[in-house]
């Protein structure tokens, strides 16, 4: 005799996250909701591009509508705070539609913060600053929570991602970069390890650095980046220092006479002479240490 059919059970936001559900937290029912009562997620780390990915997605909503509903949240003030589905809220904006397809829940900040990473922590070609951020706040919302442990919690942070405890410790630490200076890491003109270290570089530190690189278009290596930190968990680091290390990397290429109004190409216009001056006797001083250090270097062989 044939056993009668199980009912298919679907799992829930909380059982796929590990959350306790609660009669407050209890409302299953998807609803449609008018999308100017749809809200984005506070500092929303992602990234809601209109690209070929969001073309394929608006495809997909015109012939089959919205598969999966977003999961949000009521706001104190009115309308609903998005937790997942920001990129299908803009699919159907492009495709001209009103209304979104919601699962309305209770969570806490906590609670919502880490559902809306894990919710997007797996997408393809995430950017570095996009993780960065994400990661710190997953990370914090768990230290709230009351996670002990950092390298325990770091690993917490990852897992849904498949990234290990340091590798979520390295993109926490890139979240540490100013916007403009991570926007260089993003486009691959800054790698993520040399990234790492310019994030120990106090914010005034930071926007020195980001001017000398704007006005010299010269990017530390992982060296000089090494220096700089250096120099700055020392205090002693100024922008004339900043302008001494990169400067030091093209001048060691080749060996030429470049004249004094080309050099001044170099650096802001707001630079004085003596200000100018004082960074290639710096450079001219450490050159000689090197050239002395080798020259000893070769006696004692």
């Amino acid at each position: 005799m044939r056993r009668p059919k199980k009912d298919i059970q679907l799992t829930s936001y909380d059982e796929l996250l590990g959350l306790e559900e609660t009669p407050e937290k209890s409302m299953n029912q998807v609803v449609e909701i008018d999308l100017a009562k749809l809200y984005p997620f506070k500092n929303h780390p992602f990234h809601v591009n209109d690209d070929e990915k969001m073309a394929e997605t608006v495809e997909s909503i015109k012939t089959y509508g919205v598969l999966t509903p977003a999961l949000v949240r009521p706001r104190p003030d009115g309308g609903y705070e998005m937790i997942s589905g920001h990129r299908r809220k803009r699919g159907c904006e492009l495709c001209g539609k009103t209304t979104l397809p919601a699962l309305v829940r209770n969570y806490t900040d906590d609670e919502a913060v880490i559902i809306m990473v894990d919710s997007n922590i797996q997408r393809e070609n995430l950017l570095p600053s996009e993780k960065a951020h994400a990661y710190k706040m997953k990370y914090d919302a768990m230290k709230h929570q009351g996670s002990k442990g950092e390298k325990y919690t770091a690993d917490m942070v990852g897992e849904a991602a498949g990234d290990s405890g340091r590798t979520v410790q390295r993109y926490i630490r890139l979240a540490a970069l100013s916007d403009a200076l991570l926007e260089y890491v993003d486009n691959n003109k800054i790698p993520m390890i040399v990234g790492e270290k310019l994030s120990y570089l106090k914010p005034e530190e930071q926007g020195w650095l980001l001017e000398v690189i704007t006005n010299s278009s010269i990017f530390p290596t992982k060296q000089q980046a090494e220096q700089l930190k250096e120099c700055s968990a020392n205090g002693k680091l100024n922008q004339s220092y900043i302008y001494a290390v990169l400067l030091k990397k093209e001048s060691s290429k080749i060996n030429v006479t470049i004249p004094a109004k080309k050099i001044g190409n170099y650096f802001p216009e707001t630079y004085s002479k003596e200000q100018i001056e004082e960074v290639i006797f710096m450079l001219l001083d450490k050159w000689k240490e090197n050239k002395e250090g080798v020259a000893d270097a070769e006696d004692t062989v």
